[in-house]
């Protein structure tokens, strides 16, 4: 675990030492587990859901829109993982049995509001979690965490949680204006004169 930041490091994809000791304890054997870890720090693991954390599964676009979410207006989250091109939100127990529901309850107005499809991983599932430490520049593709666990008992959100940023993803996405453009802001002072009507 030498590889690993202590918890007093602020970096949001890497996993410090008292993380990795959180999620090994999700195994059966956390010992074995760290030990694993510890001579392949490289390497992704796979962790059984239901009795430390469940992971929702969703497209990485609606992900980050959650995520936005989540930061911008809502509690924050708990770890949050990549892997091909869907993101994992790590969230309380329970909360895979719980969410389906209160998504299929929620009433969306009509057809036009899109919420992709949700894996909600809990208990009887596993899942790939990312390697311990970043992947080098040439396995980017890797799976990797964009926030990381760092400490013995992070905060997980719960269905209420995740139900609040489902909704909100969806609902505000036709709405949203876009973030970036590749056309340079019009400039406010500007005098602008109708040149339509020139002969």
């Amino acid at each position: 675990m030498r590889l690993l930041r202590d918890e007093g490091g602020h970096q949001a994809g890497e996993v410090t030492a008292a993380g990795a000791a959180w999620l090994s304890s999700a195994a059966s054997h956390p010992r074995s587990t760290l030990a694993l870890w510890e001579g392949r720090p490289t390497a992704p693991g796979v962790l059984p859901c239901g009795t430390v954390f469940d992971v929702v599964n969703v497209p990485s676009i609606f992900g980050r829109r959650m995520l936005d979410r989540l930061w911008a207006e809502g509690p924050g989250s708990g770890p949050v993982a990549i892997h091909r091109g869907r993101m994992l939100l790590f969230a309380a127990p329970g909360t895979a049995q719980r969410l389906p529901s209160l998504l299929e309850w929620e009433e969306w107005h009509g057809s036009d509001v899109p919420v992709p499809p949700l894996l909600c991983h809990g208990a009887g599932d596993a899942v790939t979690v990312p390697a311990l430490v970043r992947p080098d520049r040439e396995n980017l593709g890797a799976a990797r965490w964009l926030v990381a666990p760092d400490t013995r008992r992070p905060w997980l959100p719960g269905p209420d949680v995740l139900l609040w940023a489902c909704v909100r993803a969806a609902r505000n996405e036709a709405t949203d204006p876009p973030r970036i453009s590749i056309f340079p802001r019009a400039d406010q002072g500007a005098n602008v004169y109708d040149v339509s009507r020139r002969r």
